[in-house]
């Protein structure tokens, strides 16, 4: 395989996700991420890009994002404000055509990752309303009668936190994968990734602490591998004794973000 992705200094991932990306990127074929809150979706995109040497283009969805948005925009005011004041050109219309991220992934000279980023904000017809661009790899410009076609197809990261079921059609054209959170083992080389010198009984400590917060059933959020990450940043700022860590559970608002989650950890202390 040409482009093969690989776990980067900070970005571990387990082998599952590591054939999960190679196999999108084999067969030219979107890939589609879910995982709870925290599990390094948006930073997959990063890490393959790192990893691959290639530029990432970030397109981030919203509610209002229209499909049309990732193509291009017709710059009809502004075409109007130049003719106004007499500007020189204002009859060349591809002046005021403006690419999204997607027509700028297809337009590059060089392959480029292009990221997605939590499609299921947008309304229900939105991956409907891609399936052709993303097939075909190449879109129409009316206004110029051009037709944007993808120079080197980009590798299409997209993630999904599943606020809502996306359409059978547009999940026929991906390769999923849902990334489990990390088991302690994978969850020691993420921290020791960013941590090369963490304290062993720290990390330890802090470690165990997490994971039994997360194994309480009463935690509505349970706390993710970026907030973990934080905290132990946050320890080791502090000065903190590891021995006292689970006793005392210290900076609990940096891993714990609601109220009664809070509550809750705080009387099984």
């Amino acid at each position: 395989m040409k482009d093969r992705f690989e776990s980067t200094k900070k970005y571990i991932a387990s082998r599952e996700l590591l054939d999960g990306v190679n196999v999108a990127i084999a067969l030219q074929k979107p890939l589609l991420i879910k995982g709870e809150p925290g599990t390094g979706k948006t930073m997959l995109a990063k890490a393959v890009a790192q990893s691959l040497g290639k530029r990432l283009i970030v397109w981030n969805i919203k509610s209002t994002t229209k499909a049309q948005d990732g193509l291009y925009l017709y710059d009809t005011i502004q075409r109007l404000y130049d003719g106004q004041f007499g500007e020189e050109g204002v009859d060349d219309i591809a002046r005021y055509i403006r690419l999204g991220k997607l027509g700028e992934a297809f337009d590059s000279e060089e392959q480029v990752v292009l990221l997605i980023d939590e499609i299921d904000k947008a309304d229900l017809e939105f991956p409907n309303d891609l399936l052709w661009e993303l097939d075909q790899m190449e879109f129409y410009i009316h206004e110029t009668k051009r037709t944007v076609k993808a120079k080197h197809r980009p590798i299409v990261i997209i993630t999904s936190n599943a606020e809502k079921e996306l359409p059978d059609a547009f999940l026929r054209r991906c390769i999923f994968h849902y990334i489990d959170f990390p088991d302690e083992g994978l969850m020691e080389e993420i921290v020791r990734a960013h941590f090369p010198n963490v304290e062993e009984k720290l990390l330890k400590e802090a470690m165990a602490a997490f994971y039994e917060i997360r194994s309480y059933r009463d935690v509505r959020k349970k706390p993710s591998t970026s907030e973990l990450i934080d905290w132990i940043r946050a320890l080791q700022i502090g000065g903190i004794a590891p021995e006292t860590i689970r006793g005392n559970l210290p900076f609990l608002g940096v891993i714990l973000k609601k109220d009664e989650d809070l509550e809750t950890v705080r009387h099984k202390v």
